[in-house]
């Protein structure tokens, strides 16, 4: 049986640390503890649900954390507000940063200040945890679903513009050696052509990171009207991810594009 919190009668979760302990080693987590006495007693109760469990946190849902911590979805959204960001993913996104590697963004940040050898090893530091981070949230079914279609191509189209172009250009190298002829248009135009040619035995691999570049989008739909099955490789939920009929979802750190690029490639 749980024990109960004498001022509540709610009952704690198991290994939550009590009022004004300290709740974990990393930049953040100290920070949420520094914190923790100018926070409204509702409040406190979230930072406990973090110390307590912040590998729990980075996969939760606000309504997650808000049922564990005995305290409303409002409560979650003004303990991150009081910590400074702007909403509950923005103070998610960073705890699984520093969970991952212990290199808090602030750190990543490249000053006039740096020296050549600090700015290479924030540039690698944050690369790198962003690329594990992307590894962590991955939906592995998806990944699976689009080994499975793609293993019964007759060919395949790459489709992407813009920084998503140079992702897509380098999958057609790649795939060329699964001897499958595989096409990769820069030009929307000729994107655009090239989906309105596709049929069912063809394999649209759609790239772009908002999920909203029209011209990415219109062939995406072409493509589909004649039957093909299209497999979208984005940042987040969006248009392009209900278009698709896979859809592999790169979830990167703060989604700058360098770190959308690496983790797009890497998949």
């Amino acid at each position: 049986m749980k024990p109960a919190d004498q001022t509540t009668g709610e009952a704690q979760q198991p290994g939550e640390p009590g009022p004004g302990s300290e709740i974990g080693p990393s930049a953040l987590l100290d920070s949420v503890s520094k914190s923790f006495g100018r926070l409204r007693e509702s409040e406190q109760k979230v930072a406990r649900v973090v110390g307590a469990a912040p590998d729990w946190v980075i996969h939760a849902t606000v309504a997650d954390v808000a049922r564990r911590a005995g305290v409303s979805e409002p409560t979650v959204m003004r303990f991150c507000t009081a910590l400074g960001f702007s909403g509950f993913r923005s103070f998610q996104l960073l705890l699984a940063q520093g969970l991952a590697l212990g290199i808090p963004a602030t750190q990543s940040v490249i000053t006039s200040a740096d020296s050549v050898a600090q700015i290479v090893s924030k540039v690698f530091d944050y690369s790198v945890t962003s690329l594990d981070h992307a590894r962590r949230v991955m939906r592995l079914e998806a990944i699976e679903a689009a080994v499975s279609a793609l293993s019964s191509a007759r060919e395949i189209l790459f489709l992407g513009l813009g920084t998503s172009g140079v992702v897509a250009q380098d999958a057609q190298q790649r795939f060329f050696l699964f001897d499958v002829p595989c096409s990769a248009p820069v030009d929307a135009h000729l994107q655009f052509m090239a989906a309105s040619l596709a049929g069912p035995d063809t394999r649209v691999v759609a790239i772009s990171h908002t999920g909203r570049t029209l011209g990415v989008l219109d062939s995406v739909k072409a493509a589909r009207a004649n039957g093909a099955k299209i497999i979208a490789i984005t940042g987040s939920e969006s248009r392009l991810s209900e278009l698709a009929d896979i859809a592999i979802i790169v979830e990167t750190l703060e989604n700058r594009l360098s770190e959308s690029r690496l983790s797009e490639l890497a998949d």
